[in-house]
This record gives C-alpha cells, sequence and structure tokens, in this order.
C-alpha cells in the first residue's frame, strides 16, 4: 500500500481513491480538467498587489504587510507552502514591527485557486496564530471553498512528487 504524505489526516476510504487515481493514471488528468488554468501573479510586486488586495477585502483592521514574496527557500517536504512571520526591530526608542507573508516559489506556475488558498491561511494567521476553529472559519470566510482547494492541493503535491520519482527512477 503506497504512502501517501499529504493526505495522512484523511479517513481511509479517501485514501484508497486517491490511490486508485494514482494507478490508473487519472490523478494528472483530474487535476487538469478541474484547474487548467495558471494565475497571472508573476514577480513579488504582483503577489504583493494580490495579497493586499485579499487583506483589504476581508482584514481591513489588520496591521499593514511590510513585505511579500515569493520564496524559493521554502520547502514543500517541510511542509511549508507559506509563512507569516513578524520581524520586530528596535529604532532607537521605539518598536518597529513588520509583517511578511512568504509564499513557495513553486506556486508561481500554480492554479489560481491553489495561490489564493495558500494566501489565505497566511492571511488568516495575522488574526489567529493556531490552526483552530476560529482560524479555519475565517479562512472559509475569505474563501468559502477552502477545504476543497485545500485537498485538491494535497492532490497536487502527491502529483508533482510522484512525477518526480517517476522522472527519476527513469534511465
Amino acid at each position: 500500500m503506497q504512502a501517501l504524505k499529504y493526505l495522512v489526516g484523511y479517513p481511509e476510504p479517501v485514501q484508497e481513491r486517491v490511490r486508485a487515481l494514482i494507478e490508473q493514471g487519472r490523478l494528472d488528468q483530474m487535476l487538469a480538467q478541474k484547474y487548467p488554468d495558471r494565475h497571472a501573479v508573476r514577480s513579488d510586486g504582483q503577489l504583493y498587489e494580490y495579497v493586499q488586495e485579499l487583506k483589504d477585502r476581508h482584514l481591513r483592521q489588520s496591521p499593514p504587510l511590510g513585505k511579500v514574496v515569493y520564496d524559493s527557500k521554502l520547502q514543500v517536504l517541510k511542509h511549508a507552502l507559506g509563512t507569516h512571520t513578524t520581524v520586530s526591530r528596535v529604532q532607537g526608542s521605539r518598536l518597529k514591527v513588520s509583517r511578511e507573508i512568504r509564499i513557495a516559489a513553486l506556486f508561481k506556475d500554480a492554479a489560481p485557486e491553489f495561490l489564493q488558498m495558500i494566501v489565505v491561511h497566511e492571511l488568516a494567521h495575522m488574526r489567529e496564530s493556531d490552526h483552530n476553529k476560529a482560524f479555519y472559519q475565517l479562512c472559509t470566510h475569505m474563501a468559502p471553498e477552502y477545504h476543497q482547494w485545500e485537498f485538491d492541493l494535497r492532490l497536487y503535491l502527491t502529483q508533482r512528487e510522484l512525477g518526480v520519482q517517476d522522472r527519476a527512477h527513469k534511465p
């Protein structure tokens, strides 16, 4: 039985259906049919504007963002698809706080829904630091399809990993 590390918390019947799609070679086709488009947010500047627009629409009272970038150093293997950090610096007698969001560079060429899911997730951390009920309610407030997109993103990551492994084993 094949281990599906991105789907560990899902019920066994769901994992079995995914394994069947993989064995039939249909997972990539299913994802391509469901998410045929790629977003146009390519640069860090465009990403900042995209995130700021979502923040202004849903989290107007939240503190401003200092930096939003694609980060090629974020590792999917360590389950970091994006990060939200607060950087505090002492400037004279004042404390300056800057909030940063970093999105894994692999999302430069992903479906718009996957980018939105990651951004919504990181924005929700501005209000809720833990992955609790309030956090997920905020995520679904900002993106009603959040849970489906998260599941499909896990399928996408599974497919990417299988594709990389398949190419690595071919002569």
